[in-house]
């Protein structure tokens, strides 16, 4: 046996003079692990793992263990026991993992720092071994942990993507979390190995921002730029063309010091990975990262995933399965959860996801889910549901992006968020857009539904506002007529749609002038409506407070002000005081009032 008195480094990489230190994390790490104190001051601490998304003391020997599988995991065991000279090392009945594990526990080895690399995979450490371990024969794949040695004089750093593995190899110790670079350690990165490349300070920073301050990004970026010999203001302006580009750009192989040989040479490629572990893991976990990426990327509701069901099986998703995919999730980075319980994907991870799902062929399955989630929780947009419209909004655009719905379901759900978005953006007056919408739910019901289908009338209906808020009288008065008759073929003359129709048919004359044609309208709605849904139904006020202002325009202010306080009276005590249509109905009656004191 060789007994270790000088400090051996076994790690087999070379040194990397582009090397940008994380002080405060480097710092952080040794007074965690106890180096820098005089020895025998204090015991250090045994494990320490450093937590980070993929991409990120000289009297102590350094033993580098790789363990992205547990194959390589015995290999460099195996290298440890060959180069130290380890008892019976070549003795080929003896159990490799656990020579060097007592080895390492001996005294007289000295004080070393074992570095477990790249530990991303729990079941590798913590799987339950599928056979009793003999003495003298090698150990199952999936119970590593055994073989990690505890003792004073030793500390164990782990690196890994996953900060659940982190955790447990640490022995419930929180990891430390590698962040993003800030923005002058990315500068440093970048001036370091662009090497000669042309690129003004102002370019360095905008191309840190527009990779998110990823070390490993960065140093793809101008691996690129030398090997092409290409400007930092040329690799933006490819950045900046489209996130296609963005993604084929994150996928180019590269060769950087320090780079494991086992592992993917391209960030892309890294991230794909890890998706694929985890989908091999748990199915469920796998989906919910894909249906997440398919939504606008920040502050997703978990509402929106509940929907989600296992694609063989289809056994919904339970709260627990839930929480437990979601904690996967978030201890690889993939996803953060802020304070609403609102969940987070970085826009890299994002788009390096849905890269996955175009190499799998399952990009169409998992946006028929999305459409479907956003649609079945998004309300129709109006005063009681401006909240969640205004919340739900981005996600509503993302999935609406591909027209490629296969599915009957899947365009029926198209056609209901169309409708539902547009009635959103009348709620605001936003028009043209509403117009657009409303004209793609038409579209889109017309297919699903047909052309007499009462929802199909009803979207419709609402162009024909829309129509009528921007004055366009003509065209509004050809849909509120088309409307109106078909309602009354489908539905009969005293359906609530149809009395809406006509209301509305009322509404374009009386903005034309046509005073009479918009009395008789509304009086025989007005009369309907009482009988059902009755006297005090808001329905019912409005075609009170509708005649009111036809009999105004008719210079009939006396019956008008009078029809439309009892109107103001049943508002303000069945809808309340703050209520739109109160506000609106008491602003109306105020001018009106004064009017009529300057007439007298």
């Amino acid at each position: 046996m060789i007994l270790i008195k000088r400090p051996l480094v076994l790690v087999p990489y070379d040194y990397n003079p582009d090397f940008v230190g994380r002080s405060e994390i480097l710092k952080n790490l040794k007074q965690q692990l106890g180096y820098g104190r005089r020895q025998g001051a204090a015991t250090p601490r045994p494990r320490v793992a450093l937590h980070g998304l993929g991409g990120t003391c000289p009297e102590v020997s350094v033993f580098w263990v790789h363990a992205s599988s547990a194959e390589r995991f015995r290999q460099s065991y195996a290298s440890i026991a060959q180069e130290c000279q380890v008892p019976s090392y070549d003795d080929p009945k003896m159990d490799m993992l656990l020579l060097v594990k007592k080895w390492l526990e001996r005294q007289d080895c000295g004080r070393w720092l074992m570095v477990i690399d790249n530990a991303d995979d729990t079941q590798v450490f913590f799987g339950q071994p599928t056979e009793p371990i003999k003495t003298g024969t090698s150990s199952p794949d999936r119970n590593l942990a055994r073989y990690l040695p505890e003792c004073t004089h030793g500390a164990i750093l782990v690196t890994t993507r996953n900060r659940q593995t982190g955790l447990r190899l640490a022995q419930g110790k929180g990891p430390i979390e590698i962040r993003n670079m800030d923005e002058d350690e990315s500068g440093q990165l970048l001036r370091i190995t662009l090497n000669g490349v042309s690129a003004t300070a102002a370019e360095l920073s905008t191309l840190s921002s527009r990779l998110e301050y990823l070390p490993l990004a960065l140093v793809q970026a101008t691996s690129f730029m030398q090997e092409n010999a290409i400007s930092a203001s040329d690799y933006l302006q490819l950045l900046n063309k489209s996130d296609q580009n963005l993604v084929d750009l994150l996928s180019e192989e590269f060769e950087s010091v320090g780079r494991d040989s086992g592992t993917p040479r391209a960030l892309a490629e890294t991230w794909i990975l890890s998706f694929e572990q985890i989908q091999q893991q748990d199915v469920f976990t796998g989906e919910i990262l894909s249906l997440m990426s398919l939504f606008d990327r920040q502050a997703i509701p978990p509402k929106f995933l509940s929907y989600n069901k296992h694609q063989h099986t289809g056994e919904p998703m339970t709260e627990i399965r839930f929480i437990k995919a979601l904690g996967v999730l978030k201890a690889f980075s993939f996803v953060t959860e802020d304070k609403d319980h609102k969940l987070n994907m970085h826009r890299l991870i994002q788009l390096v996801t849905r890269k996955w799902l175009v190499n799998k062929g399952t990009m169409q399955r998992f946006t028929g889910q999305a459409l479907l989630a956003v649609s079945q929780a998004y309300p129709y947009g109006n005063y009681k549901n401006r909240t969640v419209c205004g919340a739900y909004l981005p996600h509503a655009y993302a999935v609406l992006e591909s027209e490629d719905t296969e599915s009957k379901d899947e365009r029926a759900a198209r056609a209901s968020l169309l409708h539902c978005v547009a009635g959103f953006f009348s709620y605001q007056g936003r028009w043209k857009d509403a117009e657009k919408f409303q004209l793609k739910a038409v579209k889109w019901r017309k297919v699903v539904l047909g052309d007499e289908h009462p929802d199909t009338l009803t979207s419709i209906a609402n162009l024909a506002s829309t129509y009528r808020n921007q004055g366009r009288w003509k065209e509004a008065e050809t849909l509120e007529v088309q409307v109106m008759e078909m309602r009354k073929k489908v539905l009969g003359d005293e359906h609530p749609d149809t009395l809406t129709s006509i209301a509305n048919l009322a509404s374009t004359y009386w903005n034309q002038g046509r005073w009479k044609e918009a009395e008789t309208l509304q009086v025989q709605v007005m009369e309907m409506r009482k009988k059902v849904p009755g006297d005090e139904h808001p329905d019912t006020l409005t075609s009170i407070a509708n005649l009111a202002c036809t009999w105004k325009s008719q210079g009939r202010l006396e019956d008008a002000l009078t029809l439309l306080q009892s109107c103001l009276h049943v508002q303000q005590q069945n809808l309340g005081l703050d209520h739109p249509n109160a506000i609106s109905t008491r602003t109306t009656l105020i001018r009106w009032t004064k009017e009529a004191t300057q007439i007298l």
